[in-house]
């Protein structure tokens, strides 16, 4: 049995749509207190109302991931409203398509600002906060792209999913005597507004290529941050979890073909 989280306090970056919102959802139905940011308020403002009434009190801060001072605002903010901060679920991120040949400077600045330094900066202002608590917890949302599978358009996607988990490693070395755990869920194919936004085709394609027959909910990567989160995984520190329905395991549709 895990001890209850309830009364712990915890920030999900990107947390007014798609898995963030998720991650939110599943903490604050387990008591915590969450604070979600995002870049639109009135998405703010229609996921905290969507969330509330749950054992866990839901607010919002705009915040801009990319910002250094915005993420260090947006940490002031939970500490103010709660007293204090025990996770950081680093969510935040853009999945913009361009082929290789045709990525700019601005495409590839505009993918690693927020997927890859938003997640620095975000721990980086979070630190005192964490630290303080006495169980620290830090979960970042990489994928399953550029870790360990590719997709054309997303080179550079992958490689600033990829650079999340080169930070984690170091990161969960230097917070381990500060009592923090760094860890990362790496998510198949979740449905999410972006996914529905790839069209009905391809949607059926990824899940005829998961060996459970289905794609993910945005749940089953709340769930995941949620067992990070607690008490029981505090010996657990820069460590990656595949959400994916066995995604990665297949070497071929025949494979599928023959479950």
């Amino acid at each position: 049995m895990f001890n209850s989280l309830q009364g712990r306090t915890a920030i999900v970056t990107g947390g007014s749509k798609g898995i963030g919102r998720g991650i939110a959802e599943v903490f604050v139905r387990a008591g915590v207190n969450v604070v979600i940011t995002g870049r639109t308020q009135a998405d703010i403002d229609t996921c905290v109302d969507a969330l509330s009434g749950q054992p866990g009190a839901v607010s919002g801060v705009a915040a801009d991931v990319a910002d250094p001072q915005a993420c260090r605002d947006a940490v002031d903010a939970a500490v103010e409203r709660h007293g204090g901060l025990d996770i950081l679920c680093a969510n935040a991120g853009i999945f913009p398509s361009g082929r290789l040949e045709e990525l700019t400077p601005e495409d590839l600045e505009q993918v690693l600002a927020v997927n890859f330094k938003g997640t620095v900066y975000f721990v980086q202002a979070a630190l005192p906060a964490l630290a303080a608590s006495g169980h620290g917890r830090v979960i970042v949302t990489s994928s399953i792209t550029g870790p360990i599978t590719g997709y054309p358009g997303w080179s550079h996607y992958g490689a600033s999913k990829a650079a999340q988990l080169g930070f984690i490693r170091t990161a969960a070395m230097e917070l381990a005597p500060k009592q923090i755990t760094v860890n990362a869920v790496l998510p198949g194919n979740i449905i999410t507004e972006g996914l529905v936004d790839m069209g009905e085709d391809y949607m059926n394609q990824m899940a005829s290529a998961i060996p459970a027959g289905r794609l993910g909910g945005v749940a089953d990567i709340g769930n995941a941050a949620l067992f990070f989160a607690t008490d029981e995984a505090a010996y657990i520190t820069g460590q990656t979890l595949v959400v994916d329905g066995g995604q990665i395991l297949p070497e071929s549709h025949m494979a599928i073909a023959e479950l």
